[in-house]
């Protein structure tokens, strides 16, 4: 699923050609894509608005309008946003065509059928309740610190809550807690303040090189322009199960953590508890 660093990327890669440009039509093959409005309402909505910003929240897509008007647009799964020639034919899996008066259209590709869309001028109703952006000011040791010491859950799960902080996920998480060899089981209020420093520094770290190789391209990520990324050759155990562990030689776990398949290397990343902050 595409995470911060991929969305960032859908961001900045569409920035300079939706600048400006005027939404002139809209197809919508699959109505789902849609959960608080009709396809009627969307369509209203959106055409003749024209686009004056594109922002990211998280793991969204915000698109701003003028009129106060939002578009957010969610990828989840598979889902992809491709530039392509006004009134070029949609492929199979495209969900929604966005045409623009400035001969590009978007296309909307999703084959799980997972990406949705909101029209609304109250983006906080939708992305509300998310935690910290990693990359911002804001995000400082002292804050996640403090996160941190409230959780007694396994730290991978606690990383990929969202109202924790936002836009990290599977991949980013697996490699972050690899880099500072704590086990994804290790509950969150155990790490040391050390440990707490360092997986700060590495998260923000490990998210500004992989925006750097625009996004990683291990399953349906596509870049606007039908490219791939490159972060994933940087992974050292996301994805790797079978692999040997690039520090020790030792071969690349996969266990399930709270529903999630999880990576990493039972030689450089030992699971104890040490102390709680709470105890």
């Amino acid at each position: 699923m595409p995470e911060l660093p991929e969305v960032e990327t859908v961001r900045n890669e569409l920035l300079p050609h939706l600048l400006g440009a005027r939404v002139t039509e809209i197809w919508l093959a699959w109505p789902g894509i849609l959960p608080k409005t009709t396809p009627e309402a969307f369509k209203k909505g959106l055409t003749g608005r024209r686009i004056t910003g594109i922002e990211r929240r998280g793991k969204y897509l915000i698109i701003v309008l003028d009129g106060a008007t939002k578009l957010i647009v969610h990828l989840k799964l598979t889902g992809s946003l491709l530039l392509k020639p006004a009134r070029e034919a949609p492929e199979k899996l495209v969900r929604a065509v966005l045409q623009l008066d400035n001969g590009l259209a978007l296309h909307f590709h999703d084959p799980r059928k997972f990406g949705r869309f909101w029209l609304t001028t109250d983006a906080f109703a939708v992305t509300g309740k998310m935690g910290p952006e990693p990359l911002t000011d804001a995000f400082t040791v002292k804050v996640f610190a403090a996160a941190l010491a409230k959780r007694r859950t396994p730290v991978k799960p606690v990383l990929l809550d969202q109202g924790f902080v936002a836009g990290i996920g599977n991949m980013y998480a697996d490699e972050s807690l690899f880099a500072t060899r704590i086990h994804p089981l290790r509950p969150a209020d155990s790490l040391t303040p050390a440990e707490v420093k360092r997986l700060h520094a590495t998260i923000r770290e490990i998210l500004w090189t992989a925006i750097e190789n625009k996004g990683a391209s291990v399953a349906n990520y596509i870049r606007p322009g039908g490219q791939g990324g490159k972060a994933h050759y940087e992974f050292k155990v996301a994805h790797g199960v079978k692999k040997n562990c690039p520090r020790c030689g030792g071969e690349i776990k996969r266990i399930v953590v709270r529903g999630r398949g999880t990576y990493f290397c039972p030689k450089c990343q030992r699971q104890h508890a040490g102390r709680s902050r709470s105890a």
